[in-house]
């Protein structure tokens, strides 16, 4: 049975959902109230109607239309939420989807995309179809081609396929892209930490740089990057198997392997190549520090575990 809810109240007791309408801007706009599988209520409001599927146990709210749980808010052309039975009778929503023109907003972050699904019981989000998908938080952007996903509950984001996260002057590349959300004194959420894995490209106003893998650390600018690292500035290059680099002052240190064939190596243009590269290459065995890069024109001064696709 498929039901248009319009220019009436209807309280349904039997599962604890109360819909109530209002008149908005010469429009009819409904609102319900729904119990989210945590508990927290989910209240959705449209302008252009909510039908009701009883069959199917769902309400579709055509749009613009507004989800809103907590601090979290969902807007797009059309939402529909997908509810259930309990033990106790009433309802809950275990899965709410957004059509069209996407928009999440929770205090430090806007994110956009062309379709999401939220999956309250485990408190998820997956962003697809943003052509690409982005987030905004505060100076931090992050891009995906394939999806973005918010998990709530672990204050955290993956960014999947040609994932970038630009600041300032600072850009970060990588197949997949984790980050680490933290909330400030007035709780509003900030990037903390941004972890980049496959195919990692660092790009600054002065070098380029690559690896397998990196790690990020917002605050203080600091990056671990591990994995056939090879840092580029203009014709310089050098290689090995991890590097510390400041992307605030421009200072990188590359780190050898280890082993009797471990070491960094590197190239560099003009008539000191082969004297730098001799240099460059480190004593059989040796583990410490072999290669420093810093700006001429200013004087020098956690990887974590790769995330399942959901």
């Amino acid at each position: 049975m498929r039901t248009t809810l319009r220019f009436v109240s209807i309280f349904l007791i039997a599962w604890g959902v109360t819909i109530s309408p209002a008149y908005i801007s010469q429009a009819w706009a409904q609102g319900l109230d729904l119990s989210g599988g945590d508990g927290e209520p989910i209240t959705i409001d449209a302008q252009g109607g909510v039908e009701w599927n009883q069959e199917t146990q769902v309400f579709i709210a055509s749009g613009p239309a507004t989800a809103t749980q907590g601090d979290m808010k969902i807007d797009a052309d059309e939402l529909r939420a997908y509810y259930r039975a309990t033990s106790t009778g009433d309802s809950e929503v275990y899965r709410l989807d957004a059509i069209g023109n996407v928009k999440i907003t929770s205090p430090g972050r806007i994110a956009t995309g062309g379709h999401a699904v939220y999956d309250v019981d485990i408190s998820v989000v997956v962003l697809k179809d943003g052509n690409p998908v982005k987030l905004i938080s505060g100076a931090d952007v992050i891009t995906a081609n394939s999806q973005l996903e918010f998990w709530e509950n672990r204050q955290l984001a993956v960014a999947r396929g040609d994932a970038q996260a630009v600041q300032a002057d600072k850009r970060i590349r990588a197949d997949v892209m984790t980050a680490h959300f933290k909330k400030d004194k007035t709780g509003k959420s900030q990037v903390e930490l941004i972890e980049a894995f496959d195919n990692v490209r660092i790009d600054t106003d002065q070098e380029q740089v690559f690896s397998d893998r990196a790690a990020y650390n917002v605050p203080t600018g600091l990056a671990r990057l591990t994995g056939s690292v090879k840092i580029k500035r203009g014709a310089n290059q050098i290689n090995g198997c991890s590097a510390d680099i400041d992307l605030n002052t421009g200072v990188s240190r590359m780190h050898s392997c280890g082993g009797p064939d471990g070491g960094v190596t590197g190239t560099t243009s003009g008539a000191q190549a082969g004297a730098n590269r001799s240099a460059a290459k480190p004593s059989t065995g040796s583990r410490r520090v072999h290669g420093v890069l810093s700006p001429t024109d200013r004087p020098g001064q956690k990887t974590g575990q790769k995330p399942a696709k959901n």
